[in-house]
């Protein structure tokens, strides 16, 4: 019976874990909706949804940690990490990934994402003095080829992803690898849901101020920089998909990713990862009807290689 439980345990921590990434993926073709149907600027939609996701992370930690949360918020070393991490890391890379999607599309701005673990295991090789292992070494080959055919469409002898979204991807995937490095003493101390939790409600607090000041001074930087201030007209169905982005691509994926981590461990998590370009492809897919070609799959197919053979490296170490 006890194994049975520790079983059913186990296959919980993989659904939870799955779901999670899965949602991530969801959070994508929310932003692209959002960008193409209403013209969201990444400003607005990177505000409202950290800030909407931070209170449901405080009002959760109130509720299950709030003695660790009240400590956690009178330390004054501690803040400024989780403000280094919410208002750098975290914003960043939600940032950053809405607008590569707004230059791109859902699926290809999360595989280009995807790249971070190779920029998360290259800082570790250089860290540890270390050249890269046999499968480290074959993650950054495949890596490179998913960039090449994702940039070129197959044809290598032009470039036919805009190079704006080409530079953003990248510019995301390394956003997303200083945020995964940059707290690992506060995951340590803390854990990953209070971390996270108000590393987000930091990080949209930061977003708002900057959403204000640019407010103040876009008009006289020109009609450009004031449709990135405005705030959209959403009918219903903008309001729905918003509000599904702030609570299932962002509260939820975050919290079953964490927990189901928390029961079957970081490799398995990491491994589990590969659910999120795999899920922002398809819903891009059969949702908002994005043609993909066949070397963007390929692509997609390399670069869930290169996150399995980074994890399974981190395994064996």
């Amino acid at each position: 019976m006890p194994r049975r439980n520790t079983v059913n345990r186990f296959t919980i921590g993989i659904l939870c874990a799955l779901v999670g990434t899965s949602c991530w993926g969801f959070s994508g073709a929310c932003g692209q909706f959002l960008i193409s149907g209403y013209d969201a600027s990444p400003l607005f939609l990177t505000t409202v949804r950290m800030l909407g996701a931070g209170v449901l992370f405080i009002t959760l930690l109130v509720a299950t940690q709030r003695d660790k949360l009240a400590a956690a918020l009178h330390e004054r070393n501690t803040m400024l990490g989780l403000l280094a991490f919410g208002g750098i890391g975290l914003l960043l890379s939600q940032l950053t990934y809405l607008v590569s999607i707004s230059y791109t599309n859902a699926g290809t701005a999360t595989v280009l994402q995807s790249l971070a673990i190779v920029f998360v295991m290259l800082f570790t090789c250089a860290t540890m003095k270390r050249l890269p292992r046999l499968g480290e070494f074959a993650a950054l080959l495949c890596a490179f080829a998913a960039s090449l055919l994702i940039a070129t469409k197959g044809d290598l002898g032009s470039l036919s992803l805009p190079i704006a979204g080409l530079v953003w991807g990248v510019v995301n995937a390394l956003t997303v690898a200083f945020y995964l490095v940059q707290p690992r003493k506060l995951l340590e101390r803390w854990g990953s849901l209070l971390v996270s939790g108000v590393g987000m409600a930091l990080g949209g607090l930061v977003m708002l101020v900057i959403w204000i000041l640019f407010g103040a001074i876009a008009p006289a930087l020109g009609p450009d920089a004031l449709r990135l201030a405005t705030v959209p007209a959403f009918d219903a169905t903008g309001i729905a998909v918003l509000l599904l982005l702030i609570v299932v691509g962002s509260f939820a994926a975050y919290a079953l990713y964490i927990h189901g981590v928390s029961i079957v461990g970081s490799v398995n998590g990491s491994l589990l990862g590969v659910a999120e370009p795999v899920s922002a492809m398809l819903f891009s897919t059969f949702w908002l009807g994005t043609a993909f070609l066949w070397a963007d799959w390929a692509g997609l197919v390399l670069m869930a290689i290169t996150i399995l053979l980074v994890s399974l490296s981190g395994k064996n170490a």
